[in-house]
Formats: structure tokens, sequence, C-alpha cells
């Protein structure tokens, strides 16, 4: 918020001069106020693996992140160039793998990739989109320095909570909103369903009928799926509430059975069809991926996307932005050493204080080594795992991350931040302005997750 003499950065320039009249009790009683709204919607998640797996309330911040309508729009464009790669990317590896022929990325890199799916070779979805929905987290390190952390191809979660700061913002401090002029992102809901029901398979008739298939209460984004199907006003439905008749997925309903024509599902690949994938799966809809081939269905996001936000395949994005859209990417990776390739491996090794350390296919903060913050004896039983299986791996170097502001009782401390901007995809790329900043809440850990103690903060981007 502020630059060296104290003084506030241009876009923070209105906000902090609301935010020096104000009295701090009141700012302490409307932190408190936030969390009571939050507690009576039922904004919460639950962690997994937890002795205490109770649901719990996700820590919001009331100081908003304020970003620039420049700033907004050099993000926008490296995230729409990069979007649009992926998707290609994807087309690509489930028909000619160009880019492999190329020796752009390894076979290797492919053929014994988990996320693969060979179900998905020869077959194109609707209008040839793989990524409807994707989260992009992006990190700061100076004025003008962004690199993108991860993509979020599969499942991206979190846009229930940036909906919820916004309706939480303007509903405890609306005289903000009146004198900076903020981007909306309330209209999320509706243009996601737009979004999905262009992109109806090819025999649909009529207005398109488009469902949330979710996994269940037990899930830890259920408050999210059931928040997603409410705004959109379509039905939330679980693998019970569908069966395939006469080749298609239909739904139960007090008329009977109807079909669906696009489904926004919230289950993981491995458990959507237990007659294509794990027998035992009670999370999906047996002979969904038959209707989806046969494109009778639209499945967002298709299966088989994860192999788009693998953390091995992220290494090669440089590669991939420059091979598909014959620019170079104007969002920079974070630097990555591949744990596979031997070199790389004895440099993670001897540098392990330094760096952070990530299974190539996990999320949400867990499995992963922060290095600098690590202790000696939690170092050596990671280098055992790292020897064990390198493959598993990717390191990067611990970045300087950028500080914003949170609302403490004494009044401003800095805290870390990431920031995951939402896009739909369909005939067009639509990136929603702002997303979910995440925060950590720890002074100086590096760590935004909720699952790992994160917060959120309200994003605003200003109108030029």
């Amino acid at each position: 918020m502020l630059i060296a003499d104290k003084e506030p950065r241009t876009p923070y320039r209105n906000y902090y001069d609301w935010y020096s009249r104000q009295d701090p009790a009141r700012l302490v009683a409307k932190s408190r106020d936030a969390e009571n709204i939050f507690r009576k919607t039922g904004i919460t998640f639950a962690v997994y693996g937890h002795a205490d797996s109770s649901e719990k309330l996700i820590p919001f911040d009331i100081i908003p992140r304020v970003i620039s309508g420049r700033e907004w729009r050099r993000l926008a464009q490296g995230i729409e160039q990069r979007v649009l790669a992926l998707n290609a990317f994807l087309d690509d590896i489930y028909h000619k793998q160009e880019i492999v022929r190329a020796g752009r990325i390894p076979a290797r890199l492919i053929e014994r990739n988990d996320a693969f799916l060979p179900e998905m070779i020869g077959f194109r979805p609707p209008g040839g989109v793989y990524t409807h929905i994707v989260g992009t987290d992006i990190v700061r390190t100076g004025e003008d320095q962004f690199y993108v952390l991860e993509d979020n191809a599969r499942t991206p979660s979190g846009v229930s909570y940036m909906l919820e700061n916004r309706e939480t913002m303007m509903q405890m401090f609306p005289e903000l909103f009146q004198v900076n002029k903020v981007r909306r992102v309330e209209d999320y809901p509706q243009l996601l369903r737009q979004s999905l029901a262009s992109l109806a398979p090819p025999g649909c008739k009529g207005k398109p009928r488009v469902a949330v298939l979710t996994p269940g209460i037990y899930n830890s984004a259920y408050y999210e799926h059931s928040f997603l199907a409410d705004m959109m006003g379509v039905e939330l439905v679980e693998s019970s509430d569908l069966r395939v008749i006469d080749g298609k997925v239909k739904m139960r309903t007090t008329r009977g059975y109807e079909a669906i024509d696009v489904l926004y599902r919230r289950v993981d690949d491995d458990f959507l069809d237990p007659l294509t994938f794990r027998p035992d799966s009670c999370l999906g809809v047996a002979g969904i991926m038959d209707v989806y081939r046969a494109g009778n269905i639209t499945i967002a996001n298709a299966p088989g996307t994860g192999i788009a936000d693998d953390k091995a395949i992220y290494s090669y994005m440089p590669e991939i932005v420059e091979f598909y859209t014959g620019r170079k990417a104007l969002l920079e990776n974070v630097p990555t050493w591949r744990c596979s390739e031997p070199d790389s491996l004895k440099y993670v090794l001897e540098h392990l204080e330094e760096l952070v350390v990530k299974e190539v296919h996990g999320s949400g903060g867990y499995g992963m080594l922060v290095g600098p913050a690590a202790s000696r004896k939690e170092r050596a039983a990671f280098a055992a795992k790292l020897k064990a299986q390198p493959s598993n791996y990717i390191a990067q170097p611990t970045l300087s991350l950028s500080t914003v502001p949170i609302f403490v009782n004494k009044g401003m401390a800095p805290r870390h931040v990431d920031l995951r901007p939402y896009v739909l995809v369909s005939d067009k790329v639509q990136i929603i302005p702002g997303g979910l900043t995440r925060v950590a809440l720890k002074q100086g850990s590096l760590v935004v997750n909720s699952s790992q103690g994160g917060g959120t903060k309200d994003t605003w981007v200003l109108e030029d």
C-alpha cells in the first residue's frame, strides 16, 4: 500500500485517505462483523487428515487488495495467452502430439503421467474446449514483476470466497464503492452459466440444461458447489441423482428422469465413471464416459485436463506458450528444477535450505517443503523422499513475495499474498477482474492456503 516515504501508491490513494480518517475501534468492530457474516452465511471449508475435521471458518481480512487498471490489463493479456496455450496443448496431446514430435516436451512426461487419460485420445470436446474454468495462481515480486506460480485446470476452487468477500465489503463499507471505481465481479455466476451453456453438445435442442455435480456434503468445497448452483439457478446433483438412459445422462426429478446437457463436475477424474476409472467409486455416473464420447453431454472441465496443471508440465510452460502462440510468454514461470533430471536433483539436494520443494501432483499446500522455514531434521527426511522418488518432485527458489496490509488490532501489518484470477473459456476468453487474493496470516509465512492457516481478502481492480 505504501511506498518508501510512507506515501500511498496511486491505486491505494483513495482507500488510504479513507482509512486514515477511521476510528480504529470501529474497524475492529467491523472486522468482528465480517466474521459473523461469514459464520451466519456458512462460508466454511474442511481440512482432510486432521484430528479435528470439523468445518472451519475461512479468515477474512477487511483491507482490500487494490490493483490499478494498467496492472490488470498487463496481467489479463498474459493470462489469456496462457489459457489459450493450455487448451491448444491439451488438444494436441490427445491428437497429433506435435509438441512431442518437435522435441519440445519429452514423450515420457505424457505417457507416464497419471493425469493423462488414454480414453480422451482422438476425442475433441464440444467447441474444442477442454479447460472451461481455469484458476491461474500469480505472485508478485516487484512493482512490475509477476510470476505464474501454478495453473489450476482441473476443478479450480475458491470463486465463492471471491464473491462473498465482495458482498461482505459492499455491505459493511458501501461508502468505499462510491469513491473508488471498482470493477464488478458479482456477475460471475451468470457469466459462468452462459459460458457453460454455449458449449452444449451439438444434439442439444432448446435451452441447454446445466447441472453441478458434487461429491456430496462431506467434500471440503461443498459450500462452494451448492453456492454456485444456487447462484446460477441450476440443479446441484450427486451421483445418486443421475443415471444413463437411452444414451443420455439423465437427472431424477419429480417429473421423471430428464436429460442434462452440460455437467459442471466437481468430482475428480478417477471417480467420474466406475465403468471406466475406479470401479469402487460411488461419486460418479456409470457409463458417463460413453455418453461423453458419443457427443451427448459436455463435461466441464473435460476429463484429462489435469495433465495441463501437473507441476512437471508447468516447468515446460514457456516452451508450450511459445509453441502454440508463436510468442514469448507474457507472464513468466517461477524458475523450476525438475528433480527427475540428475543434475537438477543434485542441485536441489545441495540447496534444500534455500528452496521450496513440491509434489508434482500435490495441491492445497500439502506434501511440500519450505526449505528456509524447515528444521535440519525435516530437510533430512525430505531429502530421503527426494532420493527415493525424484520424479515426484519439482523445486523452486524462495521468492521475495510482495506483501499487502492486513488489519490487526494495532492497525496494519504486512503479509504475503498470491492472486487467483478466474477465467471462463468458450468461444471467447473472459477473465473476471480481480479474483481471489489469498493471504498468509502468520507473520513471515509464505503459505497462503486456507488448509494451512491462510485467509482471504477482497480484490479490487480499478477502472481507469
